[in-house]
């Protein structure tokens, strides 16, 4: 059994994310006593609460912090990749949160709405209202940015919280400018609609995650430079079976099979196979298995029969892809995986279609075709 263990590259991305959260917690203590200074000086009960608020936000960071403390872990027989997936939980503890302030916020709207009430606002609520805006804002991208290089859904979640504070604020500063300028009370509207931006952005953050621990498919991107890269040696005419998992951020598991040349020996295919791992691992920092599909060279009747079968099958619209031709000549059997497309609905039946063409073109042949499906395009 093959156990992942925490690279010198893992340690480091925890230790800047743990940085990170360090910052948030900071800035928001520091926030918050500013607040309830001003509250407290100015008499004002309101300015208190949103500096206990402030501290409150605090637990976002905490969560992040314990997320990537927890994801050290060593990997031990019960989980021989490792623990990485635990910040996938964290991300989707922030989200949850950041979705309850959302309903919170939407629920004390409507009241305003229905029931509203004239606001106040003095030279201390001012200042606290701008200081807060500026840090938040300043927080918030610092924290999302820091997320998003080191591919950390906790942080992206905890950024945008942030983030979100200081558009609830702005909100706030606009709708007291408009009571200021001309007496219209707005904080019901402008709260609501806040709301509303909260919960679709807490939504799209709980996504995230929860795509990852279900197993999401990975970037096209990606696959074509995973393919151009294994492409690059010599002796590979094909890649196909791409299967990738994640069990964290930075620890993939991978699969994959490649065409190889019918004369290639054992002790060349292996060399070749851990050539190809070492430079996918190094590059992409995947662990990744090579399987193998031999292909007919040269003029014999087998090369010429696996171009003809490939060539009729390829010609089939619906076909997106096929490959592992094999064919057992004590049995006169050829063996195929097929690639439908996905607009191919009733797969047995289109299967069937298939198999019976190529039995009449090739009577002599026994087909047995699998159905493959596309992990990765």
């Amino acid at each position: 059994m093959v156990f992942h263990t925490i690279s010198l590259q893992d340690m480091e991305r925890s230790k800047q994310i743990i940085r990170t959260s360090v910052v948030g917690i900071v800035a928001n203590v520091l926030l918050a006593t500013f607040k309830a200074a001003v509250g407290l000086i100015a008499g004002s009960i309101a300015i208190v609460m949103d500096a206990v608020n402030n501290l409150s936000d605090v637990l976002s960071s905490v969560i992040t912090i314990a997320g990537a403390k927890l994801s050290e872990r060593p990997a031990d027989h019960n989980h021989p990749f490792g623990h990485g997936r635990i910040e996938y939980f964290s991300a989707i503890i922030i989200a949850v949160i950041v979705l309850m302030a959302g309903v919170g916020s939407l629920v004390a709207s409507v009241r305003k709405v229905i029931e509203p009430t004239v606001p106040t606002y003095t030279t201390a609520t001012l200042i606290v209202i701008v200081a807060a805006i500026v840090v938040k804002l300043l927080l918030g991208r610092y924290v999302r940015s820091e997320g998003v290089r080191l591919k950390s859904d906790a942080l992206i979640a905890s950024g945008a919280d942030a983030l979100f504070d200081a558009v609830v604020t702005l909100a706030t500063l606009v709708s007291a400018g408009i009571m200021l300028l001309w007496g219209v009370n707005l904080d019901g509207i402008f709260g609501i609609l806040i709301s509303l931006v909260i919960l679709k952005a807490g939504w799209e953050m709980l996504s995230s995650p929860v795509n990852e621990l279900l197993g999401s498919r990975i970037s096209p991107e990606f696959v074509a430079q995973l393919k151009e890269e294994v492409m690059s040696f010599d002796q590979v005419h094909g890649v196909f079976d791409i299967i990738m998992n994640s069990y964290g951020p930075d620890t993939i598991i991978g699969s994959l099979h490649v065409n190889v040349p019918d004369t290639m020996t054992a002790r060349e295919i292996h060399g070749l196979t851990r050539a190809i791992s070492q430079r996918i691992y190094e590059k992409f920092h995947v662990i990744l298995t090579v399987g193998i599909y031999a292909i007919h060279t040269g003029n014999s009747l087998h090369a010429k029969l696996q171009s003809e079968v490939m060539k009729v099958v390829s010609s089939y619209e619906e076909v997106m892809q096929v490959h592992a031709f094999y064919y057992y000549e004590d049995q006169r059997r050829v063996t195929l995986d097929i690639v439908p497309k996905d607009t191919v609905k009733d797969e047995a039946a289109f299967m069937k279609t298939l198999n019976d063409d190529l039995q009449k073109r090739f009577p002599d042949v026994t087909f047995a075709l699998v159905m493959d499906h596309n992990y990765s395009e």
